[in-house]
């Protein structure tokens, strides 16, 4: 009866000892310090697999017709954390290199990186490249918010003809489109609102769209900003309507954010700056003001 338990505890050790080994070979991809550290990749992910020795990483990132030397490297580094998050799902443990490629519609390769030695990957960065809080102050935090409201202005004369996109009247630092592009935002096409939900995640914010249609929450160090959006479509009004201020202000009451932002590509009325004034923690990003804000941040 002993032999045959010790048989029976045998074979069980055993055969959990060769299930945690095959279920174990992914993770032969870890840093060089043997910590798995999980992936801070804000790059849109469309598809990743290897392909003999090579992990192939593909992101949904708008790319200019000539070479970003600094954008390319960026998305390279970004590949490398995409396959330190990706490991377990893959057997990589013969991964050389990391290819990154990227763009829409025509897709190609951007940069590679070959690993300190097979299945091996570098240490992570302490912070992610793509978090602008490291260069930068985080113009969305309370602290900034009356500071903006009180500095931005307002647009004595509102055209009476169609507005062109925000995107060919903006200014961005290279810097900040860089930063864009890498979260999938095209600059040349994109709208107001799209422009400041990038530049949230390139500040770090997590973004809930459960709010509603034309809102999102913001999460960032226990605090919640509340983003609504007034879109602008060819015919319509181009100054924001008192309705829209209206609701903006009802749901910004009713939510239990810290903080609330309203966006929109149209030009703000006058009456704003009395919202302001009476509550610090709301400002508007309108039309004129964008160009203000973007400079704010400081970045080349």
């Amino acid at each position: 009866i002993v032999i045959a338990g010790l048989l029976i505890v045998g074979n069980y050790w055993l055969k959990k000892r060769t299930e945690a080994k095959h279920e174990g070979a992914p993770e032969a991809i870890e840093s060089s310090d043997g910590e798995a550290t999980p992936s801070g990749s804000r790059a849109p992910v469309v598809d990743f697999h290897v392909s003999g020795n090579e992990a192939k990483v593909t992101f949904d990132v708008p790319l200019d017709d000539e070479d970003d030397e600094i954008l390319n490297e960026l998305l390279v580094d970004e590949a490398v954390e995409v396959v330190r998050e990706k490991r377990h799902l893959l057997p990589i443990a013969d991964v050389h290199e990391v290819v990154a490629l990227a763009g829409r519609g025509n897709v190609r390769e951007v940069g590679r990186t070959r690993l300190p030695s097979p299945g091996t990957l570098p240490p992570p960065p302490p912070v992610s490249l793509l978090h602008l809080g490291n260069v930068t102050h985080d113009p969305f935090t309370a602290e900034n918010s009356t500071e903006h409201a009180v500095a931005y202005e307002t647009k004595a004369a509102v055209p009476s003809d169609d507005l062109p996109p925000i995107g060919e009247e903006l200014r961005i630092p290279k810097g900040l489109q860089r930063g864009l592009r890498a979260t999938g935002v095209d600059i040349q096409t994109a709208n107001g609102a799209e422009i400041i939900v990038g530049l949230l995640q390139l500040f770090g914010y997590n973004l809930d769209t459960s709010s509603g249609t034309g809102s999102y929450t913001a999460h960032k160090g226990g605090e919640t900003t509340l983003i609504v959006v007034d879109p602008y479509q060819p015919g319509d009004d181009p100054q924001v309507g008192e309705e829209a201020v209206k609701v903006f202000t009802g749901r910004f009451s009713m939510s239990g954010a810290n903080r609330g932002v309203f966006v929109s590509e149209k030009y703000a009325p006058y009456t704003i700056y009395d919202l302001e004034r009476r509550e610090p923690r709301i400002r508007f990003l309108t039309r004129e003001r964008l160009q203000e804000f973007i400079d704010s941040m400081a970045i080349g």
